[in-house]
């Protein structure tokens, strides 16, 4: 199988053993790389300064409810899929925690294959939407808006629609290498058989807006016959 890019979860949860066994075993899986808070006050300040791709987010936090957790990171613009987690199981808990906002409701104890499962597919289900958002190096890449966003100050970087196309199917290749030819037939809808430059052209053009050095690039890489994203 293809690796994938990572990608970045937030566990918010009080109780710390219990946190940091479910950290331990989502690092088990390539995919994924954890981040922890206790509080829904350290769980609100990381999702702010870091792109979270999904957030597994309890509902019996020591300083917040986790829906008003969740209530707060909707209203700040946050829409990673959002995963309650809670001990609590009836039909009224379960309204409420989707009405603050989240994707999803799991009840303790639960199944990790069926946690992982859900977290996969909400996380599918989002890069899909025009909410999506991902990190590309030291940008924030929204495909719905055509931006590559930077949070140190330096200048956004508008990009066109094919380099928008271009930037989200090397993504989703994680670290398989997309050719030209594939690049030519799914953005220009054309066979891979006509000319390969124009991919050539728009990955040139988009090296000189992202990179530092475009004829050193560390962020849209070459390799064997094609091109991928560097791992962040």
């Amino acid at each position: 199988m293809a690796a994938t890019q990572s990608r970045n979860i937030l566990i918010v949860e009080d109780d710390a053993d219990f946190r940091h066994t479910l950290a331990q075993q989502l690092r088990l899986h390539e995919e994924f790389e954890v981040e922890e808070a206790g509080t829904g006050e350290a769980a609100i300040a990381d999702a702010e300064k870091t792109n979270f791709n999904a957030i597994l987010l309890d509902v019996g936090l020591p300083d917040m409810d986790g829906r008003d957790v969740c209530r707060v990171l909707r209203r700040k613009g946050i829409h990673a899929p959002v995963i309650m987690l809670t001990a609590l199981d009836g039909d009224a808990d379960t309204v409420l925690g989707l009405d603050s906002g989240a994707n999803d409701y799991v009840t303790k104890p639960f199944r990790l294959g069926v946690l992982l499962a859900r977290l996969r597919a909400h996380i599918r289900q989002h890069e899909m939407s025009e909410d999506a958002s991902f990190s590309v190096g030291p940008y924030i890449f929204r495909p719905a808006i055509k931006v590559l966003q930077r949070n140190d100050g330096k200048k956004d970087v508008n990009l066109s629609e094919k380099e928008n196309a271009i930037l989200k199917q090397l993504y989703r290749a994680g670290d398989t290498v997309v050719t030209c030819e594939a690049l030519y037939a799914d953005i220009w809808d054309h066979s891979a058989a006509l000319m390969t430059h124009t991919p050539q052209t728009h990955i040139y053009r988009l090296r000189q807006k992202i990179e530092e050095n475009p004829s050193q690039p560390r962020i849209l890489v070459s390799e064997h016959g094609g091109y991928r994203l560097a791992r962040s």
